[in-house]
Formats: structure tokens, C-alpha cells, sequence
């Protein structure tokens, strides 16, 4: 068997003030800012895209439109001249 022997030393001294020190370290991540801001870029970029080309189809229908109005005007015209020559041959 081994004996241990243990020896305690008591000195008598002040307190002194435990000073201690705290270290944080945080960190700071911009890169899902980064992401965000590129995906909100790409979604306004495909929708100016869509609205623009929605702009142009909405162009297409009013020329489409202003055309089939000039053809009616030209019938009318046409219905027009011709009642005006039937009336002046009746008149003859």
C-alpha cells in the first residue's frame, strides 16, 4: 500500500480583487444581404422584361384596332359614295 502524504500551506494575505477578463467575439455575416439583393435584382429585371413585352402587345392590339377603324371608315366612305351616285341616278 503507498501512503500519501498531503501538505496544506495557509498564507495569510489581503483579499485581493479577482480581476477577470470576458473576450466576445461576434460575427457578422453580409453574405445572405448580398444574395437577397441580387435575387431582388433578378426578379425586377424579369418583370420589367414581362411588362415590357405586355406593353408591346398592348402597341400591337391598338395599331390592330386603328387599322380595322381606317377599313371601316373606307366602307363608309365607299356605302357613302355609292348611295350619293344611286340617288343622282334616280334623279336623272
Amino acid at each position: 500500500m503507498t501512503e500519501r502524504e498531503t501538505t496544506t500551506t495557509v498564507t495569510e494575505r489581503p483579499v485581493e480583487p479577482v480581476h477577470t477578463h470576458t473576450t466576445v467575439i461576434e460575427r457578422k455575416s453580409g453574405g445572405g444581404s448580398g444574395i437577397m439583393m441580387a435575387l431582388l435584382l433578378l426578379i425586377v429585371v424579369v418583370g420589367g422584361f414581362f411588362a415590357w413585352q405586355f406593353l408591346q402587345q398592348g402597341e400591337v392590339r391598338t395599331d390592330a384596332v386603328a387599322g380595322a377603324a381606317n377599313e371601316v371608315g373606307d366602307a363608309a366612305q365607299k356605302v357613302g359614295d355609292a348611295a350619293q351616285d344611286a340617288a343622282q341616278k334616280i334623279g336623272e
